[in-house]
C-alpha cells in the first residue's frame, strides 16, 4: 500500500488487480516522506520507505475478518506499521484522522471469474505448470478482496473509489488527473504478466461447477459491484495479470 503526502492519496492494494504494477508506477511519483510498503522479494523500481514502527494493537487483531490465519499474520506484522495488502480499515486506525478524511483513498477490483483464472495461472506458473485447474479449485484458496476495502464487517466500502480492472486505464486517468500524477495512459511496467500466456476467456475455461463455486465464494464482491459471468470488459486492460 502507499500513503502519498506529496499527492494526498492512499492506495490500498488488492490481489490480482495489477496492484504491483500500479505500486511500482506510483512509487516513481512519491516523495521522501511518503509511505511505500515492503515487497518480498524486492522489485526493481520500487524503494520501500517509512513503513516501519510499532503497531498492531490486540483490538485490531481481534477484528480481523479473515479468521485465525489472518489474525496470526497481523500478529507477525506488528513491527510494521504499514504492510503489503494492508486492509483499509487497519490503515484508518493507524493514520491521523485528518489524513484519512482528506486524502483520496482508492483500490482496484476485478471480475471474480477473471480474477480466479489469473490467480490459478500464477500458482501454476510457480509450480512449474504442475497444477491443474481442478487441483487449484480443490485447494479452496481464492483471491477474495472485499475485506481489504470494506469495514471489518464487510458491509460497507470505506475507500473513496473502487477502480474497475476492466476499465483500468480510463479510470486511472481520471484519478491521476485529480491527484496531479503524470500519466500518459501506460503504467510502463508489466509485473507478473509472464504468469499467464493463454488468454482464453474465462467463459470458455470454467466448467459449470467451477463457475458456480466462484459465484458462491465471491457472492459479496458480485453483490457490491454487479459482476456477472457473461460480462464483457468495456476496455481491454493492460496484460499484467
Amino acid at each position: 500500500m502507499i500513503i502519498s503526502h506529496t499527492h494526498k492519496f492512499i492506495f490500498i492494494k488488492t490481489v490480482k488487480t495489477a496492484g504491483t504494477s500500479l505500486e511500482v508506477f506510483l512509487s516513481q511519483h512519491c516523495g521522501a516522506d511518503d509511505v511505500l510498503t515492503l515487497f518480498d522479494p524486492p522489485i526493481d523500481g520500487h524503494e520501500p520507505r517509512n513503513y516501519e514502527a510499532g503497531a498492531g494493537r490486540i483490538s485490531e487483531i481481534l477484528r480481523t475478518p479473515f479468521g485465525p490465519r489472518s489474525a496470526w499474520r497481523c500478529l507477525l506484522t506488528r513491527r510494521r506499521r504499514f504492510y503489503n495488502h494492508m486492509p483499509a480499515w487497519v490503515a484508518r486506525l493507524r493514520v491521523p484522522l485528518r489524513i484519512w478524511n482528506n486524502y483520496f483513498k482508492f483500490c482496484v477490483e476485478r471480475n471474480p471469474w477473471d480474477k480466479v483464472l489469473s490467480h490459478y495461472y500464477m500458482h501454476a506458473y510457480r509450480l512449474g505448470g504442475d497444477l491443474s485447474l481442478d487441483q487449484y479449485f480443490a485447494r479452496g484458496k481464492f483471491p477474495i478482496n472485499y475485506p481489504r476495502y470494506t469495514d471489518p464487517s464487510g458491509s460497507r466500502i470505506i475507500v473513496d473509489r473502487v477502480v474497475r480492472y476492466e476499465n483500468l486505464t480510463d479510470e486511472l486517468g481520471e484519478i491521476f488527473a485529480r491527484l496531479n500524477v503524470p500519466f500518459n495512459g501506460d503504467l510502463g511496467v508489466r509485473k507478473k504478466g509472464h504468469f499467464r500466456t493463454d488468454r482464453t476467456p474465462y467463459q470458455s475455461v470454467f466448467s459449470p461447477k467451477q463457475r458456480q463455486i466462484v459465484e458462491r465464494v465471491f457472492a459479496r464482491e458480485i453483490q457490491l459491484h454487479g459482476y456477472h459471468f457473461d460480462q464483457r470488459p468495456n476496455a481491454e486492460p493492460a496484460p499484467v495479470s
